[in-house]
């Protein structure tokens, strides 16, 4: 899943730069008013690119891992549902 949000992020990003590059290198000549409409789109594409880049997916486990502290993570376990109250201690 990294790879694939990574990847979506660097053409994403390669979009963005020839977006600006092309606008200022040769569409000015043509129409600045053109140009400036290219920059203005690739000034929105960077943050979209972050926010895909840094997706959680479905069978990422990053913010689910335990953090060693044994109270915490059962608290956390019960509140999300993967523990009934007073069921015991957790398996390790």
């Amino acid at each position: 899943m990294y790879a694939r949000r990574r990847h979506a992020y660097f053409l994403m990003m390669g979009g963005c730069l020839v977006l600006f590059v092309s606008a200022w290198a040769f569409v000015r000549l043509w129409s600045i008013p053109a140009a400036v409409a290219m920059c203005a789109v690739a000034m929105v594409i960077p943050p979209i690119a972050a926010v895909v880049a840094n997706r959680r997916g479905p069978d990422d486990r990053w913010w689910d891992d335990p953090s060693g502290d044994r109270q915490s993570d059962e608290w956390w376990d019960e509140l999300d549902g993967k523990r009934k109250p007073g069921s015991g201690p957790r398996q390790q």
